[in-house]
């Protein structure tokens, strides 16, 4: 079902969005993360190990995986990568969904969309009954990392990228933190329950 929240249209896609969701992953990825990488580090990254076309066909062929597309005016500007099921080390006996990807245009961030992807994301973990959402974030993204702590989310895990295969990233930026929310007794539960019945 499409869902269409302030004026935004976020809608579900398949393996047909393949070309559309490469090519806007790529265009958010390309503003936030120069910082990480040494030379030609974000080109591999982009088009060859995250973002080209087989990948993003794979991911979306996946039944496991549930992506949508933020549209405004009918331009993508957003995009989210939920995994409904998922086992992280230390927490395998967990009921967990994996919140993968949360990615915003610059110019459509700031206006309310990651809070509408979020509340999005909590309503399809109820959906599927489950009681803990995970996410991974760089830890040097403080500010996604603010974000996710403003929704109740607490860093529950550390772990460092590896090389091989991220030799072009920047040793000191390989840190990554694993967050996690609890949604049993949570006071966002009634807005949650609304967005799944719409």
């Amino acid at each position: 079902m499409d869902r269409v929240m302030n004026k935004i249209l976020i809608k579900p896609i398949d393996e047909n969005n393949a070309a559309e969701l490469s090519e806007l992953a790529k265009n958010i990825y390309s503003h936030y993360y120069d910082y990480l990488w040494m030379e030609g580090g974000k080109q591999w990254y982009m088009h060859e190990y995250a973002y080209p076309f087989d990948v993003i066909k794979n991911e979306l062929s996946d039944k496991n995986n549930l992506h949508y597309i933020a549209y405004q005016n009918n331009e993508p500007v957003a995009y989210l990568k939920i995994k409904i099921n998922t086992i992280l080390k230390g927490f395998e006996a967990e009921n967990a969904l994996e919140l993968e990807r949360i990615y915003i245009l610059p110019k459509a961030s700031g206006k309310g969309l990651g809070k509408q992807l979020m509340h999005l994301t909590f309503a399809i973990a109820q959906q599927h009954h489950k009681q803990f959402i995970f996410l991974k974030a760089m830890d040097s993204a403080t500010n996604a990392i603010a974000f996710y702590h403003s929704f109740g989310f607490n860093i529950c895990g550390t772990f460092t990228l590896s090389a091989p295969p991220f030799d072009l990233m920047k040793e000191e930026y390989r840190g990554m933190v694993i967050l996690m929310k609890n949604l049993a007794d949570n006071a966002e539960l009634r807005i949650c329950k609304e967005a799944a019945q719409q």
